[in-house]
C-alpha cells in the first residue's frame, strides 16, 4: 500500500446522539478505524447505521470531541474529501429526467478527471448512449455510483447504495473500491445488507444493535477457527457471524410493540430508518 493524502481514520468516543424530537438515536458510541481500512457497518434497519454515517460525514451536529476524522471534527471543519452517499443522493430527482449520461457526467467534474470517469463508466458498464429516463432502476444506480465516486475521495461513507445493482456490476464495483483503498489509502465505511462478494473484501467490522455499537474489529477477531457450525453452509463465514449477531439482536428485541401488522408508524426524522 502507498500512503497517500490527508489523514482519514476515524475515531468514536462516547458518541450519544438524539433526534430532534429529543428520542435516543445513538448511545455511547465508540470505535476506532484505520486509514486505508474497508470497514462494513453491520445492523438490522433502525439499529442508527444511517445516523452513524451522517454524523462521520459531518452532516449532523455530534458533541465536541466525540466523533473524530483524522483528528478533526467534520461539522465544523468541513473537510474536503469525505463523500457520504446516502439516501439524499440517490433520490436526486435529475438521474429521472431526460438528459443523458455525458451530460450528467461532465456537470460533476468529468471533464477534469477524464481518465477516473473513463474508468467508473468501464467498471460499472455505463453506456454512454443511455438517457435516464428510458432506463431501468439497476442501470440508474450506475450511473450515480460514477457520480458520486468520480471525484477522487479520501473518505467514502456508503449508506446501502448498491441494492439496484446486479451481482457482476456490484463485484466491480466493490473491486473498485477495494483496489483504491490498497492504492491511495483512502477508507471506506459501507452500511450494508448484502454479503454477496464481501467475505475477504472487509478489513473490520461494526455491529450496531438499537443505537449501540455491540462489537467491533478488524476481521481477525472475528474469523476464528472453523467450527462445526460453518461447515456445510450455504453461507461464507463473514454471513455466518452476521446472521449471528442478527439473531441474537432479534431476540433480545423481542417482538415489536401491537403484534405483527400492527405497529404505529413513527413520525419525525427519518434517520432511523439506518
Amino acid at each position: 500500500m502507498t500512503p497517500s493524502g490527508p489523514d482519514t481514520s476515524i475515531q468514536v468516543q462516547g458518541l450519544n446522539y438524539k433526534f430532534p424530537d429529543g428520542s435516543a438515536g445513538l448511545a455511547d458510541v465508540s470505535l476506532n478505524l484505520p486509514k486505508g481500512s474497508r470497514t462494513l457497518l453491520i445492523g438490522a434497519n433502525g439499529a442508527g447505521k444511517t445516523t452513524l454515517l451522517r454524523l462521520l460525514a459531518g452532516k449532523r451536529l455530534s458533541p465536541h470531541n466525540t466523533v473524530l476524522i483524522g483528528g478533526v471534527d467534520p461539522f465544523l471543519t468541513g473537510l474536503e474529501g469525505v463523500t457520504y452517499l446516502g439516501v439524499e443522493w440517490v433520490l436526486n430527482p435529475i438521474v429521472r429526467t431526460d438528459i443523458d449520461v455525458p451530460t450528467l457526467l461532465s456537470s460533476v467534474g468529468g471533464d477534469a478527471y477524464p481518465d477516473r470517469r473513463d474508468q467508473l463508466v468501464s467498471i460499472l458498464d455505463i453506456d454512454l448512449n443511455w438517457h435516464m429516463h428510458a432506463v431501468s432502476d439497476g442501470e440508474r444506480r450506475r450511473v450515480q455510483l460514477a457520480m458520486g465516486l468520480l471525484r477522487p475521495w479520501n473518505l467514502l461513507l456508503l449508506d446501502e447504495i448498491t441494492v439496484d445493482l446486479d451481482l457482476l456490476s456490484r463485484s466491480e464495483f466493490l473491486g473498485f473500491l477495494k483496489r483504491e483503498t490498497e492504492s491511495r489509502e483512502c477508507t471506506v465505511v459501507y452500511a450494508t445488507h448484502i454479503l454477496d462478494n464481501l467475505a475477504t473484501w472487509p478489513t473490520h467490522l461494526v455491529h450496531m444493535h438499537m443505537g449501540r455499537v455491540r462489537d467491533w474489529g478488524a476481521m481477525e477477531k472475528f474469523y476464528g477457527k472453523e467450527d462445526e457450525r460453518t461447515k456445510g453452509s450455504e453461507n461464507s463465514r463473514l454471513g455466518e457471524v452476521v446472521l449471528g449477531w442478527l439473531r441474537r439482536d432479534l431476540a433480545e428485541r423481542g417482538p415489536r410493540p401491537g403484534g405483527p401488522g400492527e405497529g404505529k408508524p413513527i413520525e419525525g426524522d427519518h434517520e432511523r430508518a439506518g
